[in-house]
């Protein structure tokens, strides 16, 4: 019964700003490392964001580093992505990840996720 529901995705322009969400039912939040990912038309599933069980530590992808912002309300069962400056090579659909946290791993791959979110498509136009 675990399930991780994303929102917030839609169409924006060049330079425009979307916040992502994604709720957490299921399973004890407060114990997972959580991560977005997103695939682009024909590209295979690439690393975005992974934020750790307390949110005190992050860690980004070179391609958003500086424009997104990972975070989590344990309370609320949610992480949260921030998306700046947004460029039409960010257009995917992104998806939330949960992963068993623990032993300071930084979780940057997929393999390293148990539970996925169905996505959520985020459109950049040019």
């Amino acid at each position: 019964q675990v399930q991780l529901v994303e929102s917030g995705g839609g169409l924006v322009q060049a330079g425009g700003s979307l916040r992502l969400s994604c709720t957490a039912s299921g399973l004890p939040f407060g114990l997972y490392t959580m991560g977005w990912f997103r695939q682009a038309p024909g590209k295979e599933r690439e690393f975005v964001a992974t934020i750790m069980r307390n949110g005190g530590n992050t860690y980004y992808a070179g391609s958003v580093k500086g424009r997104y912002i990972i975070s989590r309300d344990n309370a609320k069962n949610t992480v949260y992505l921030q998306m700046n400056s947004l460029k039409p090579e960010d257009t995917a659909v992104y998806y939330c990840a949960a992963a068993v946290g623990g032993g300071g791993r930084i979780a940057d791959t997929a393999l390293a996720y148990a539970y996925w979110g169905q996505g959520t498509q985020v459109t950049v136009s040019s």
